[in-house]
């Protein structure tokens, strides 16, 4: 099969590598839309440790069904694969599964190629009125379903009153914007610096979307979905007190907080990693049911030009939140 190779630092190539093998099971997916992720643009520029050279990178996936376990039918992927036997297992949080993995990190090869391989359990059916690519969507959007979820469960349940700041226009923090209006919440607004990608999310989507935050806003949630120091900085600096950290982004893995300010004002901080398989769900049937609205803000390309797609991300020329890559 043909598959976009991550083969070191920036470097990315075209080429024909084996089939997957299924293990027992598995279904075998030929991939129809795989987006490009802040992790995977992490690997190619030689920042994760975890995703070593060669490697497909991509767990963001939608196809179909062709073989193996599981019956014909059209799929979005959920890439984290548990145990199922773990204590975080059996208490509904297999995000954090001792044995868990994912696709794109070994000892699994990831979705930017024309088939994979993948456990049935792991496979939501997409009806026919749902385009692959939007399904493709679900497994960021689940990112900011599981931490508006998390965060209902921390301020009260009810989003009605709060006012949310999310920091980051890319597909985890709109995703994050758009689970809080699905989930109750009517006070939300995105920062995104980028002022080509700030004007593609006032295109396609009702949300203020500003440059910088208000000094003044004092929201009740803020949701950072990039993680680097400067935005963790602004997040505590700007929550209000007694409110809410949601720290989904992996940026960077220092520097930012101000512990003291937290600690006099009792704001409380959560990491939020990835999202449930009962997240993942939800967030596919608010797709499929136009919860999360038309999701017009993606850029598709092929495959074949996927490590172009990965160089303009990189240096800002991409307005679009999301780049889903398509194998044929």
């Amino acid at each position: 099969m043909k598959a976009l190779v991550y083969t070191g630092s920036k470097a990315m190539e075209f080429r024909t590598v084996d089939d997957p093998t299924p293990a027992a099971g598995d279904a075998l997916i030929t991939i129809r839309a795989s987006g490009i992720c802040g992790s995977d643009m992490h690997a190619w520029a030689g920042h994760d440790e975890r995703r070593p050279a060669p490697l497909v990178l991509g767990h963001e996936a939608a196809g179909e069904i062709v073989g193996f376990g599981g019956a014909a039918r059209r799929v979005t992927v959920n890439p984290l694969v548990s145990c199922g036997d773990c204590e975080a297992c059996a208490a509904g949080r297999d995000n954090l599964c001792s044995r868990r993995q994912i696709i794109s990190m070994p000892p699994r090869e990831g979705a930017f190629a024309e088939l994979l391989a993948m456990p049935e359990s792991n496979l939501v059916t997409v009806p026919d009125h749902v385009a692959l690519e939007s399904a493709a969507l679900c497994e960021p959007l689940a990112c900011g379903w599981h931490a508006v979820r998390l965060a209902r469960a921390s301020l009260g349940d009810d989003l009605a009153d709060v006012r949310c700041l999310v920091l980051g226009g890319g597909a985890i923090g709109l995703g994050a914007a758009l689970a809080f209006r699905a989930q109750g919440g009517k006070d939300v607004t995105i920062v995104e610096p980028n002022s080509s990608r700030r004007d593609r999310i006032l295109e396609v989507e009702d949300f203020k979307c500003v440059w910088a935050a208000d000094k003044d806003a004092a929201p009740h949630l803020v949701i950072d979905a990039v993680g680097i120091a400067a935005t963790r900085a602004s997040a505590s600096k700007l929550v209000r007190p007694g409110g809410l950290i949601m720290h989904i982004g992996l940026g960077a893995a220092e520097g930012g907080l101000d512990v003291r300010r937290m600690t006099l004002q009792e704001i409380t901080f959560i990491g939020t990693y990835t999202y449930t398989m009962a997240d993942f769900k939800a967030t596919a049937d608010a797709i499929f049911s136009g919860k999360l609205g038309k999701l017009g803000w993606i850029e598709k390309r092929p495959l074949k030009d996927g490590a172009q797609a990965f160089e303009d991300i990189s240096s800002g020329r991409c307005a679009a939140p999301k780049i889903i890559l398509q194998p044929s």
